[in-house]
């Protein structure tokens, strides 16, 4: 599969700014969503493509490591200090090879263990541990209400997730059956494997490094050593979700291998816009329409919240497109974040039915300069 380039997804260079990949990806997201383009299979593949780019670079960490190694540097366990120690091993060895007059001595699952659960590279991905493995992680996606994103909530569903075949209880083994050394590695594990002036340690291929070969596999699970069930998972869904930013929940992923832990359940939120709020970061942002009096005169006007309705003086003079900002009315407080604030954007609204003429000019006496004299091109 050809590496993604999370930069062309969001449409920018790779040498902008963060609050410019925020901007590209608030752009892109409101413009693929799938509320905005039902039943649209391809503005929902784009919309999900767009998740999975800013989730790479808008933190500022992550960004580092995928313009240092690409998708791999985000992977699951994957240790960016091995990485750069091959590469250097790398460039060295290449000097080295012409002149090279002994054997050195190298273990091939060192390399895997620097992509952590990759598979696929270096033969198996990583060097096969007989010890406890822990599983692999799993992502789901879910798609959330506005408010319910900014007030947090709870809820559960339903995901199959792999657990310990109940009929071997997760030895892949047929019971009565029993596992013998592998006759290729003589129960190692691993083969050595020279390759002019290098000598590699190679995982045993035919035993995949565990030095046994399986006795009978188990009809139930047909040697997999576990079988896919349904289960209900409770979930707590913190104040302030965001498209893209995953959620972690313990233990709900894969199960581990030789009685390792398991893996974690990681939630991505996908929010649906809202018509009338918007939001940065903790602080929302709505349009508050006023009158023409309220404006002149200055009013008290019921306002709607995240957390409830509030009261709010409009002042006197206020002009269209003044904000004014509502503490504590943004995303609420949790852990170590402190509550946003909500900023409104006041809006006068002009009446739609004939107003008095007398009315009309009154109000034009009322100004007491021309309205557009620092309009200048």
């Amino acid at each position: 599969m050809a590496e993604r380039d999370y930069y062309k997804i969001l449409d920018v260079e790779r040498s902008v700014s963060q609050e410019d990949i925020r901007k590209a990806y608030r752009k892109l997201a409101r413009k693929y969503h799938p509320d905005i383009n039902p039943g649209n299979k391809e503005a929902e593949n784009r919309f999900k493509d767009i998740s999975v780019a800013y989730e790479a670079l808008g933190e500022p960490e992550k960004r580092k490591l995928y313009d240092e190694f690409g998708e791999a540097g985000l992977s699951s366990g994957f240790d960016a200090e091995k990485a750069r120690s091959y590469g250097r091993w790398q460039g060295q060895s290449s000097r080295a090879r012409p002149g090279a007059g002994h054997a050195q001595e190298f273990d091939m699952g060192d390399l895997g263990d620097i992509f952590g659960n990759l598979g696929g590279i270096f033969g198996r991905g990583r060097r096969t541990q007989r010890g406890p493995t822990r599983g692999q992680d799993i992502e789901a996606a879910m798609e959330i209400d506005f408010l319910d994103a900014v007030r947090g909530f709870q809820t559960s569903f339903t995901l199959d997730r792999p657990v310990p075949c109940e009929s071997c209880h997760g030895s892949g083994t047929k019971p009565g059956s029993s596992p013998t050394n592998c006759p290729e590695c003589g129960g190692a594990g691993s083969k050595s494997i020279v390759d002019g002036p290098l000598q590699f340690r190679q995982t045993c291929p035919r035993c995949a490094g565990t030095g046994k070969l399986p006795g009978d596999p188990c009809p139930t699970c047909k040697g997999a050593g576990r079988v896919v069930r349904p289960e209900t998972v409770r979930v707590n869904i913190p104040p302030g979700a965001e498209t893209g930013k995953r959620i972690r929940v313990p233990g709900k992923g894969e199960i581990g291998v030789r009685g390792g832990p398991a893996g974690d359940l990681y939630i991505v939120p996908r929010i649906r816009p809202h018509p009338v709020l918007a939001r940065s970061g903790r602080d929302l942002t709505m349009d508050l329409p006023i009158t023409v009096g309220e404006a002149v005169r200055g009013a008290t006007v019921e306002v709607p919240t995240a957390t409830g309705p509030v009261k709010v003086k409009i002042p006197a003079g206020a002009q269209s497109g003044q904000r004014l900002r509502v503490k504590g009315k943004g995303v609420p407080a949790h852990g170590k974040s402190p509550a946003g604030d909500l900023y409104l954007r006041l809006m006068i609204r002009v009446p739609k039915e004939k107003v008095a003429h007398e009315a009309i000019e009154k109000i034009d006496q009322a100004y007491d300069e021309d309205v557009r004299k620092d309009l200048r091109l």
